[in-house]
């Protein structure tokens, strides 16, 4: 096993690192101007401004139709990114198509309302669903079907007839 470092070790051979890292991007930086220098110096020509007013309207009128140029090139490029990018979204529509869509099995998850409600809320989950505690209690009558003689029934019901006969009169 080898030995530890001490720290002041560390720490020397840190600073040297940093004065290292330090030089290099001071490096880095300076060609970075040199290059943009060039690169400015080769696309970018001095400016020499005419002097009389013709010359100078002359000039605009070339920027003028540059630009229009450039913007032209510019539109022409757009429309083609956008028309690639519909034509990819077709297809990878149409692969979706051809392979299908596989649907994923579900399983089968057994919760009670009480811990669905759990599961979505969090703890703000404060109300029960224990829905048969709210129930009130009905009690079944059971009807009383006469199952006898369909005449008897009639019988039963002449005294109601003649109560109802006797009101109109």
């Amino acid at each position: 096993m080898p030995p530890k470092m001490t720290s002041s070790r560390k720490h020397h051979l840190k600073s040297v690192m940093l004065a290292i890292a330090e030089q290099r991007m001071e490096k880095e930086k300076a060609d970075a101007e040199v290059a943009k220098d060039a690169y400015l110096n080769e696309h970018c020509p001095e400016l020499s401004l005419p002097g009389t007013l013709e010359d100078l309207q002359k000039m605009c009128k070339e920027i003028h139709h540059k630009i229009d140029k450039v913007d032209e090139e510019r539109y022409d490029a757009n429309a083609k990114v956008t028309k690639g990018a519909k034509e990819i979204d077709e297809l990878k529509f149409k692969i979706t198509e051809m392979k299908g869509m596989k649907k994923p099995a579900l399983k089968k998850v057994r919760m009670s309302a009480d811990q669905m409600l759990q599961a979505l809320l969090g703890s703000k989950h404060k109300v029960t669903m224990d829905l048969r505690s709210n129930l009130k209690q009905v009690k079944k009558e059971v009807k009383q079907e006469a199952t006898g003689d369909w005449r008897q029934n009639v019988e039963d019901k002449k005294d109601k007839k003649k109560m109802f006969e006797g009101a109109e009169a």
